[in-house]
C-alpha cells in the first residue's frame, strides 16, 4: 500500500467530532450572548459550529463560558472564522504563536509582558487596515480581583437611533482610520507603547473607509468610527470634521447601546468588530491582568 492510500485511509477513519449540547443565552442589554455547556477543546462538529456562527451573527458578541483551552486550540478556532491578522506590536506576541497578542499590565524584570492600555479609547479592533477586522476573540488568562471590564456598544443601534441631520450629514462620507490616531497620547500617559520602527510604522499607513459600512453577513447598516482610530472626515474642512465626528463619537456610547462585560475565569469573549467598539473599563495598577487576543481579517468595508 502506498504512503498516500494509507494516510487517506487514517484520515477516512478518524472519528467525526461528536456534536455537544449547549445552550446559548441572550444576555440584558442591547448586545450579547452566552454560551455555556460548549468546549472548544473539542473540534466542533458542523452543525454546532454552524450554531454558533448564526449566534454570533444574530448577537454580535458570545461569551463562551469555562474555556480551558491551549493558546493553539485559540488559534484554531479563531481560524475557522477566517484568516487572522498579526498585530504589529511584535513586541507581545506570544512566544511560538504570533497569532497572539497578550493584553496584561503585568511588568517582568520591570518590562511589560503585554500590551497594558490597549483599549483605552474606544474602537473596533484593526480598522485602520485596507482590510479591518471581522472580529476578536479575547481569552481571560489571568484576572483581577476587582476592575478589568471591557464595555461593547452596538454601532447598528448607534445608526438607528441617528438623529435624522445627523444621518443626513454622514450620506456618502469617509473617514480617515490611523492606528496612529492615539498613539503618541498613549506613550506619554504610560510606558507600555514601544517607539515603533520604520517598518512597524510602514504597516500602518492611514486608510479610508465609509462612515457608514454595511454588514457583508447580516445587511445591517453600522456606524465605522471611532475615537481610537478615525482621525477625520475626508473632504470636509477640520474644524467641521471635528465637531461632526464628536458628535457621532457622544452618539455612539450612549447608555442604551452598551453591555459591559465583567469577567469571569477563562472566559473567552468573540466580538464582531464590523458591529460593535470597545473599551477597556481599567484595571487598579497593583492587580495583574492578563488576557490572550487573536483577531480575524474581514473585507473590504462598503
Amino acid at each position: 500500500m502506498s504512503q498516500s492510500n494509507a494516510l487517506r485511509r487514517e484520515v477516512d477513519a478518524a472519528p467525526a467530532p461528536q456534536a455537544q449540547s449547549f445552550d446559548v443565552r441572550p444576555l440584558p442589554g442591547p448586545v450579547g450572548a452566552e454560551i455555556t455547556g460548549l468546549y472548544l477543546s473539542r473540534e466542533l462538529a458542523p452543525a454546532d459550529f454552524a450554531r454558533v456562527h448564526k449566534a454570533h451573527l444574530d448577537h454580535h458578541l458570545l461569551v463562551f463560558r469555562d474555556q480551558r483551552i491551549t493558546p493553539q486550540q485559540h488559534i484554531d478556532f479563531s481560524r475557522r472564522f477566517g484568516r487572522l491578522m498579526i498585530h504589529v506590536l511584535h513586541q507581545f506576541h506570544l512566544a511560538g504563536h504570533p497569532e497572539i497578542l497578550i493584553v496584561s499590565n503585568i511588568l517582568e524584570d520591570g518590562k511589560p509582558i503585554g500590551l497594558g492600555d490597549a483599549g483605552k479609547y474606544w474602537h473596533s479592533d484593526i480598522s485602520y487596515k485596507e482590510l479591518p477586522s471581522l472580529g476578536s476573540l479575547l481569552h481571560a488568562q489571568e484576572l483581577p480581583s476587582e476592575g478589568g471590564d471591557t464595555l461593547f456598544a452596538n454601532m447598528h443601534l448607534a445608526y438607528d437611533t441617528l438623529p435624522a441631520a445627523l444621518r443626513n450629514a454622514i450620506e456618502g462620507k469617509r473617514g480617515v482610520h490611523s492606528y496612529l490616531a492615539q498613539y503618541g497620547q498613549l506613550q506619554k500617559e504610560g510606558n507600555w507603547r514601544p517607539n515603533l520602527s520604520a517598518q512597524q510604522i510602514a504597516q500602518v499607513q492611514e486608510v479610508v473607509h465609509p462612515v457608514v459600512r454595511t454588514h457583508p453577513e447580516n445587511g445591517r447598516r453600522a456606524l465605522f468610527v471611532s475615537e481610537g482610530f478615525t482621525t477625520r472626515i475626508e473632504g470636509l474642512p477640520e474644524d467641521e470634521s471635528r465637531a461632526l465626528l464628536g458628535e457621532l463619537f457622544a452618539h455612539s456610547i450612549r447608555p442604551e447601546h452598551i453591555y459591559r462585560h465583567r469577567w469571569q475565569p477563562q472566559d473567552l469573549v468573540f466580538w464582531d468588530n464590523r458591529s460593535l467598539i470597545h473599551l477597556a473599563g481599567g484595571t487598579p495598577d497593583h492587580l495583574r491582568r492578563k488576557l490572550y487576543r487573536t483577531t480575524i481579517e474581514g473585507d473590504t468595508p462598503f
